[in-house]
């Protein structure tokens, strides 16, 4: 009985002003920990695609007869792979950063500007209610449209470029457009369809390369303030 009154006398008691941000002091470093751990599992995975873009291009330029454009069509493949795996992590480091964010912006910002006011009123029970039941921020295919537009698009318009390049030179210069669509044959399957095949997965990506333009997210690496919590409450 007098051990179940001292737990609720210290459930009871409330927190001195020195408490408080102690205790916000280390749960800030624990998220940022959290939060830069997952920031370099995406720098590791967007290095994968990039030593395998860089090394399916070489093998397929260094051999001028020997090496097919095939190398550069699975290179697509291995790199849309990585990019979907950093979709994923990059959900997971949006969680923690988006409360490193809401932290960094109305506990620590009004502290250093001396004006003890936080620009969101409800930012503590936004952070408490992720803490309780933590949401991804933004779907899936949105996280894959923002990997695509910050480093993606540029691995397969450089994979894309190469393998024209690749149909044109090797192995030896085509006298026409005719002679890379016959090129682009792979065994029984004609170069039309290869063409054909290769446009769709182009145009797909250019699609949501258009559509990753956020509605919501962490934007407040450019402007504004961080959002991503107001969105997931409302």
């Amino acid at each position: 009985m007098a051990e179940q009154e001292d737990d609720q006398s210290f459930e009871g008691y409330p927190l001195t002003r020195n408490e408080y941000i102690t205790a916000m002091v280390h749960f800030y470093r624990g998220e940022m920990q959290r939060s830069v751990q997952w920031r370099t599992r995406l720098d590791t995975t967007t290095n994968w695609a990039l030593v395998t873009s860089g090394a399916m291009m070489s093998f397929a330029f260094s051999h001028m007869e020997a090496s097919s454009h095939v190398s550069l069509l699975l290179a697509n493949l291995l790199v849309l792979n990585f990019l979907g795996f950093e979709a994923r992590r990059f959900r997971y480091f949006d969680v923690w950063r988006s409360r490193v964010r809401m932290m960094e912006e109305n506990f620590f910002m009004p502290i250093l500007r001396r004006n003890l006011v936080s620009p969101r009123a409800h930012w503590r029970e936004w952070v408490a209610d992720d803490l309780d039941r933590p949401t991804f921020k933004f779907t899936f295919m949105e996280a894959i449209g923002v990997r695509l537009r910050r480093n993606y698009a540029w691995l397969f318009l450089a994979l894309l470029i190469s393998w024209f390049v690749k149909l044109e030179m090797h192995p030896y210069p085509a006298p026409s457009i005719a002679e890379m669509i016959e090129r682009m044959s792979i065994g029984s399957i004609p170069g039309t369809v290869i063409l054909t095949l290769v446009l769709t997965f182009e145009f797909a990506l250019l699609l949501v390369f258009i559509g990753a333009k956020r509605q919501r997210g962490p934007s407040d690496e450019v402007i504004g303030l961080e959002k991503a919590m107001e969105h997931w409450k409302t």
